[in-house]
Parts: structure tokens; C-alpha cells; sequence
């Protein structure tokens, strides 16, 4: 099930991390988003900090036909994209966490009626590959 927490679409799976990355990857093409970055938060706090934590990786998607709209719109809203992905390991709870950027948060940032479009549609296909985990 995916819920709306706070800005962010979240749903929770019953798989290790591993599993639940390739299923997210997967589900996210599915749906047109392709993956530019990925940022292992773990090993960027152990490296910068020296501190342990779960696993933690941000994921930027973008989908092409999607972000080219947003941005012939408004050049500006590049400052929002890519959407990001959470994952990350819940220890306690022994399951993995899948929280996106609810696209509609955009929105509130800007009152073109184009942005509202591509955010409704964003918000559709993110809930959709999430819906999928």
C-alpha cells in the first residue's frame, strides 16, 4: 500500500535491501523514470564522519518527456529535479522502506497550470511503480 507522508509517497516491503533496490530500479523503468544518480548515504557519512547508520540510498529519477515539460515551462524548476527515491533499511521493523518526492510538492512552488499537469502525472506513475513493491 502507499501512503502520502508528510511531501513524500511511502510504502514499506517485506524483502531485504538488495531486493528491494533492484525491484525499485525496476519498477521506476516501468513506469518511464530512468535512475541519473545514486547516493549511498551510509558509506558517504562513514566516509565523511565516520559514523554508522542503515542503509540509505537516494535515488534521482527522472522521467525525459516528463522534466522536458516541466522545464519548457519553468527553467527554474530544475532546482526540484530530479524526483528523488528513498530507500532504506529498517532495522527494528526488519523491512525496507520506499518513500518518493510527492510531485505535487512542485506545485505549491509554482501556480502554472503546466507544472500542476506534470506534477498530477509525476504523482501517478510514482505511486504506480511503488504500488508494484
Amino acid at each position: 500500500m502507499v501512503a502520502l507522508e508528510g511531501y513524500g509517497l511511502k510504502t514499506t516491503v517485506d524483502a531485504d535491501f538488495d531486493t528491494t533496490m533492484e525491484q525499485v530500479v525496476a519498477a521506476l523503468k516501468e513506469q518511464g523514470f530512468g535512475v541519473l544518480t545514486e547516493i549511498d548515504v551510509k558509506a558517504t557519512l562513514k566516509t565523511k564522519l565516520d559514523v554508522d547508520m542503515h542503509r540509505y540510498q537516494i535515488l534521482g529519477a527522472c522521467n525525459p518527456p516528463l522534466a522536458h515539460k516541466a522545464l519548457s515551462s519553468d527553467p527554474a524548476i530544475g532546482l526540484l529535479l530530479p524526483c528523488n527515491v528513498v530507500v532504506y533499511e529498517d532495522a527494528e521493523a526488519g523491512n525496507t522502506v520506499v518513500m518518493a518526492i510527492d510531485p505535487m510538492t512542485m506545485v505549491q512552488l509554482s501556480d502554472s497550470a503546466v507544472m500542476c499537469e506534470v506534477a498530477e502525472v509525476a504523482r501517478e506513475k510514482l505511486e504506480k511503480a511503488l504500488a508494484t513493491l
